[in-house]
């Protein structure tokens, strides 16, 4: 029987006999027009293959399958399946060939259906580019890679919270999360290599802590300088676990971004704020309190300088100099913080210059 369906299945599937081989494929339909449509293609397809040499069609899934065993590394790997997850939906059984501009401005509707923002569409888009690149360029399973348009995104401001909002923060949060947040505020790390921090990567006599490539975005070693808090935070969580640092009720802590953080957010009456803005507080307190650029950007890990410029304009001391030499008000240093208004009145000056 060419076209069938499986009993735990309500999709039709086919099965063809050529020269010996038998050939079973998930239609991926429970119409049965369409089904016996996608059998008719499958075998002039597979004849054209045997007979005439044609190259072999490849499916989505067959390229998502080994996409996935050679990109094992990838940091994003988690965000990746949650998108690869949501395309299944609508890719399962597409043959690669079909995946196509038109394919592809319906997979953005409709994602964009879905309620997520431009940032979301593109990273889903990146994602589909990068494994069409690869069937094209290094499998040779397509001849062309159609054009992927991405959307625009807005740039976002850095989300960042002052120390007396950290304050209340810290009073709302349970004891495992607090100790989390300030170790995170100390040493700018990463959501995951805080929760995953091991002993084995702490040496407090020295002060440090080290991050190793397969667990860094960049990967990059980054080493971790500790700050005394960091240390005092560090030695609290002695003897609670054998191998990891952070823990709740024994276990390690898998994930962050639970009901008790949201709702300590909400008693701190702290609003649009995530966890990994952690990071964007440590880095903006950073640069506020005059630490290089070049130097935050090793502290953090960051691949390039130009990731570290989002924090730039947080400071503005070594500008300072610079607009001092157009001053409108040629005011003595010495007596620059005395200048007042009733001093610029008996010069003649009045407000209009003052506000200069």
């Amino acid at each position: 029987m060419s076209l069938f369906k499986r009993k735990d299945s309500s999709v039709y599937w086919v099965k063809i006999t050529i020269n010996g081989r038998i050939v079973q494929k998930s239609t991926g339909t429970p119409d049965k027009t369409k089904a016996q449509e996608f059998h008719d293609r499958l075998k002039v397809q597979l004849w054209e293959q045997t007979k005439l040499g044609a190259k072999r069609g490849y499916s989505w899934n067959e390229a998502v399958v080994r996409w996935l065993s050679e990109t094992q590394h990838k940091a994003s790997r988690g965000d990746d399946l949650a998108h690869l997850r949501w395309l299944d939906q609508h890719l399962n059984g597409v043959a690669l060939d079909a995946i196509n501009r038109d394919a592809l401005d319906q997979l953005m509707r409709a994602k964009l259906a879905s309620g997520v923002g431009n940032s979301t569409v593109n990273r889903m888009l990146a994602l589909i580019r990068s494994i069409l690149r690869k069937a094209a360029l290094e499998w040779e399973w397509l001849d062309k890679v159609p054009k992927i348009r991405l959307l625009p995104e807005p740039s976002r401001r850095i989300r960042w919270i002052t120390r007396e909002e950290v304050d209340r923060l810290l009073l709302e949060l349970p004891d495992h999360l607090k100790a989390m947040v300030r170790f995170s505020l100390e040493t700018g790390l990463r959501q995951a290599n805080v929760t995953g921090l091991l002993w084995s990567q702490i040496d407090l006599t020295r002060r440090c802590a080290w991050i190793h490539p397969d667990q860094a975005k960049a990967r990059r070693a980054i080493a971790v300088p500790l700050s005394k808090a960091a240390v005092v935070i560090i030695r609290e969580q002695l003897g609670k676990h054998q191998s990891h640092v952070f823990t709740y009720q024994g276990h390690p802590v898998r994930e962050v971004n639970t009901k008790a953080w949201r709702n300590a957010l909400d008693r701190a009456g702290i609003e649009d704020f995530r966890w990994h803005d952690l990071r964007h507080t440590w880095a903006s307190w950073h640069v506020q309190a005059g630490t290089p650029l070049h130097v935050l950007q090793e502290l953090g890990g960051w691949e390039s300088v130009e990731m570290v410029r989002r924090y730039a304009h947080l400071s503005s001391e070594h500008l300072a100099g610079y607009v001092d030499r157009l001053s409108a008000l040629h005011v003595v240093e010495d007596d620059a913080d005395s200048y007042d208004l009733a001093t610029a009145n008996k010069k003649g000056l009045g407000e209009k210059h003052l506000s200069l």
